[in-house]
C-alpha cells in the first residue's frame, strides 16, 4: 500500500487496528486471484470482470445487461465455482409467482403439520434471468431478500445465509412482453454492468475453446477452480468497508451525486443511496488497486456502473440520439476532482 499519498488517511491507533494494511493486501491478492480463475472461461470481458468483482467486494446486487449469448450467466456460475457457492438461477416469465422466488408453506398430511418449502432464493449467488419478463408483483418479491437478506414466508422471516448476491439481467434490445423495472428497485442494484461484444481477437478464442468438446462445452464454468470458501469471502466483504476516505474525497463523491439532479437534461437524478453506493464501490476498486485508502479516480471508475440505473434522461435528450452513459460522461467531467 502507498504511503505517503496525499489521500491517505493519517495512521491512527483505532484505524491501525480495525484495517491492517496486511490485512486489505490479502483481499487483492483474493481479487486478483478471482479475477484470474473468472478469465480462464470469460474473454474479452476485463472491464466488465472488474466490476463484478468490485460489486462482490462491496457486497452489492448487479444488474446485467446485455444481448443474448454475452457469457451473463457463464460468469455468475464462474464466480460461484471459485468460492464454492450454491448458485441459484430463477429464468423470470409473465406468469411466474412470488411464491416461485421465495417459497411456500404446505400441508404435510403424513406428519399433519404445515412444512416449509424454500424458493431457489435461498443460496449465495441468485441469477434472475431476465427479470424485466415478469410483472411487478412478482419482481417485488426480491425486494426484502435485496435489502433485508431475509425471506418472509407467511409471516416468518427466515434469513438468507451470507454472502448473498442478486445478478438480474436484461436485454437491452427485446422490449415486447416486459415490465420495466420501478426506480425503487432499481435503486436497489448497487450496480448496472454492461456487457459488450468482445474483440474480433477475443471473440475467436471463444469460438476455438467452447467448440473444442463436445456440445459446446469447451468453457465449462464448474471447471474454475476453487479459491476460497464462503467465510473467506465475507471476511473480505468486512475488510473492504474498512477502506479508509478522506473528507474531500467524499465531499466530491456528494458532489457527483448531487450534480446528476441538476445537470441539463437529466429529468431524474441519483438519490441519497446512490452517493452510499459510489463510496462503497470506489472503496472495492481502491482494494482491488493495491490501496487501503480511496482516490478521486476510484470515485470516477465507480460513477457509470453506479448512477447509470439511477438517472433518467430527458426525452428531447433521448431523442437527440444521446443515451444516459454519454449525458453522465459530460456532466461529470464538469465536476473537477479534488487536489490536496
Amino acid at each position: 500500500m502507498t504511503e505517503n499519498d496525499p489521500y491517505a488517511p493519517a495512521p491512527t491507533a483505532e484505524t491501525d487496528a480495525s484495517a491492517p494494511s496486511t490485512e486489505l493486501a490479502s483481499v487483492t491478492r483474493l481479487a486478483e486471484t478471482l479475477r484470474g480463475e473468472i478469465k480462464k472461461v470469460v474473454y474479452g470481458q476485463d472491464e466488465t470482470i472488474d466490476q463484478v468483482l468490485a460489486a462482490f467486494l462491496a457486497g452489492g446486487h448487479v444488474l446485467l445487461e446485455g444481448k443474448p449469448g454475452l457469457g451473463k450467466t457463464h460468469m455468475v456460475l464462474a464466480l460461484a465455482s471459485t468460492f464454492g457457492g450454491d448458485f441459484g438461477r430463477l429464468q423470470f416469465t409473465p406468469d411466474m409467482m412470488p411464491s416461485d422466488i421465495t417459497g411456500f408453506t404446505l400441508f404435510d398430511m403424513k406428519s399433519q403439520s404445515f412444512q416449509t418449502r424454500r424458493g431457489p432464493v435461498f443460496t449465495n449467488l441468485l441469477l434472475a434471468d431476465e427479470i424485466n419478463r415478469a410483472p411487478a408483483k412478482t419482481q417485488a418479491a426480491l425486494l426484502e431478500v435485496m435489502q433485508e437478506q431475509q425471506v418472509t414466508i407467511d409471516g416468518e422471516s427466515l434469513p438468507v445465509a451470507p454472502p448473498f448476491m442478486c445478478f438480474a439481467t436484461q436485454n437491452p434490445i427485446e422490449q415486447e412482453g416486459t415490465y420495466p423495472l420501478p426506480e425503487a428497485q432499481l435503486d436497489r442494484f448497487l450496480m448496472k454492468v454492461i456487457i459488450d461484444y468482445p474483440t474480433m481477437e477475443d471473440e475467436l478464442q471463444v469460438v476455438s475453446n467452447v467448440t473444442a468438446a463436445a456440445g459446446g462445452r469447451g468453457l465449462d464454468p464448474r471447471k474454475v477452480e476453487q479459491v476460497c470458501d464462503s467465510a473467506v469471502i465475507i471476511e473480505a466483504q468486512r475488510l473492504t468497508a474498512t477502506v479508509r476516505v478522506v473528507p474531500e474525497v467524499i465531499d466530491y463523491a456528494l458532489r457527483l451525486t448531487r450534480h446528476t439532479r441538476e445537470a441539463q437534461g437529466m429529468s431524474l437524478g441519483a438519490g441519497t443511496r446512490g452517493a452510499i453506493s459510489l463510496v462503497q464501490v470506489a472503496k472495492a476498486y481502491a482494494v482491488i488497486g493495491g490501496r487501503d485508502y480511496v482516490i478521486p479516480d476510484d470515485v470516477q471508475q465507480a460513477s457509470l456502473p453506479v448512477f447509470r440505473h439511477r438517472v433518467q434522461i430527458t426525452p428531447e435528450v433521448a431523442i437527440s440520439g444521446q443515451n444516459v452513459d454519454d449525458l453522465l460522461k459530460s456532466a461529470l467531467e464538469s465536476i473537477v476532482a479534488p487536489r490536496i
